[in-house]
């Protein structure tokens, strides 16, 4: 199962603390809509305030990326500018 990392307390607020988890999905999207069942609040911040790297790669748009099963996804807080 695709593994995932979340960086930050934003995140893990929602997780009781959990920084990893593992999550059956085999693309993006689905990822989100598992981790809001399991953590009401988590696909939300994810969507507005987390940027997505997937195996290293980061991802302005990664809704349509494909997962593998040894796939590593890690959660980022996005950083505000100005």
């Amino acid at each position: 199962m695709p593994k995932v990392v979340i960086s930050g307390d934003a995140g893990r607020r929602f997780t009781g603390g959990k920084a990893e988890l593992e999550v059956a999905a085999t693309t993006f999207r689905r990822l989100v809509m598992e981790l809001e069942n399991r953590y009401p609040g988590l696909g939300k911040q994810v969507e507005e305030g987390m940027a997505v790297a997937i195996d290293g790669e980061i991802f302005q748009d990664a809704y349509a990326a494909e997962l593998r099963p040894e796939s590593e996804i890690v959660l980022i807080p996005k950083i505000g500018g100005g």
